[in-house]
């Protein structure tokens, strides 16, 4: 569960006359997500999502979540659409904090996804990559390889309490990694938390990709490696190559890897993993015993880099054959 930022009915009255959406009926909050506090609303001209961005989200860096958001529905991608307030703009201030109201989609994420919904989220992320090609705005990726050892520094001293030797194997894979990332692949807008509970689906069909808060500028193929860390390992931490395999035929059936991107995949996999693996050491030693945030488990994505350091080519992914000879 979140924690959320209350929010009095008075002061949502105030806060929704800036909007053309009708008068209020109800209000709950959300409890799903970490980042920031979310709101159900129903009103005689709709049902929204109201976001307050807490602190871990900068203010200077809403312009491109909401532009993004605007302009991937406007190339017909399922995604979120901000609403415009009477003058224009699509932010706003609430209890202190910014706030946003966001479209609602109908759908629900999937506990156990399944080999068709891997195919499906395969799809909708390359799609997402040719939509989001000539958005005008761009924005750093805080949480890539530049930024994992300051990531580390935070986490080192107490690793150890996790695992025996957790600290001394982080090290040695930070430093590799460090030392072997690639460069040069093909870049653009990344989801970059694209994880089933960001993915909405009605039955079988994807109705929506939600969540673009770590949205950023990187490497499409390390959005893909994400992806593949999310949506294709088992509960008992063994990869699904079935899943792996409609995952990537469900990419490459939109936009077909680079052969530089083919190569480097098991490098970028490592890599997200670290990524993942950093912030959850991070949050699992730093969170208070009792605040209303579920933890999640960092030697998930340690067993997730110990697979991906066993893999030698892209192929043990699953990636179609016909994509390896591209």
């Amino acid at each position: 569960m979140a924690v959320y930022t209350d929010v009095s009915e008075e002061e949502l009255a105030t806060f929704l006359d800036a909007y053309a959406i009708g008068t209020l009926l109800s209000y709950k909050g959300i409890a799903e997500g970490v980042e920031n506090s979310n709101f159900l609303l129903r009103t005689t001209g709709g049902t929204f999502i109201l976001t307050l961005y807490e602190k871990r989200v900068k203010r200077e860096d809403l312009p491109f979540f909401l532009g993004l958001m605007d302009h991937l529905a406007g190339k017909g991608l399922s995604c979120p659409l901000p609403v415009a307030r009477r003058d224009g703009s699509l932010l706003g201030e609430l209890a202190g904090r910014p706030a946003a109201l966001i479209s609602f989609l109908d759908g629900a994420w999937m506990r156990k996804p399944g080999v068709g919904h891997c195919r499906e989220v395969g799809r909708a992320l390359a799609e997402m990559h040719l939509a989001g090609a000539d958005f005008s705005l761009a924005r750093a990726n805080a949480l890539s390889v530049d930024g994992w050892r300051t990531l580390w520094e935070n986490s080192r001293d107490r690793a150890d309490e996790v695992e025996a030797g957790l600290g001394a194997e982080i090290e040695a894979e930070l430093a590799a990694l460090e030392a072997q990332w690639p460069a040069g692949l093909r870049a653009g807008v990344i989801h970059a938390d694209l994880f089933p509970d960001n993915v909405f689906f009605i039955g079988e069909r994807l109705s929506g990709l939600i969540d673009f808060y770590f949205a950023c500028n990187d490497f499409l193929a390390y959005d893909v490696s994400i992806c593949l860390n999310a949506w294709c390992f088992e509960p008992n931490g063994s990869y699904n190559l079935t899943k792996g395999m409609a995952l990537l035929s469900g990419y490459t059936s939109v936009r077909p890897l680079e052969p530089a991107e083919i190569e480097a995949l098991p490098l970028l996999s490592r890599g997200s993993a670290m990524r993942f693996l950093l912030t959850r050491l991070y949050d699992w030693l730093t969170t208070p015993a009792g605040a209303l945030v579920v933890k999640k488990d960092p030697l998930e994505y340690l067993r997730k880099s110990r697979f991906h350091r066993s893999v030698t080519r892209a192929s043990e992914y699953g990636l179609p054959a016909d994509a390896l000879q591209s």
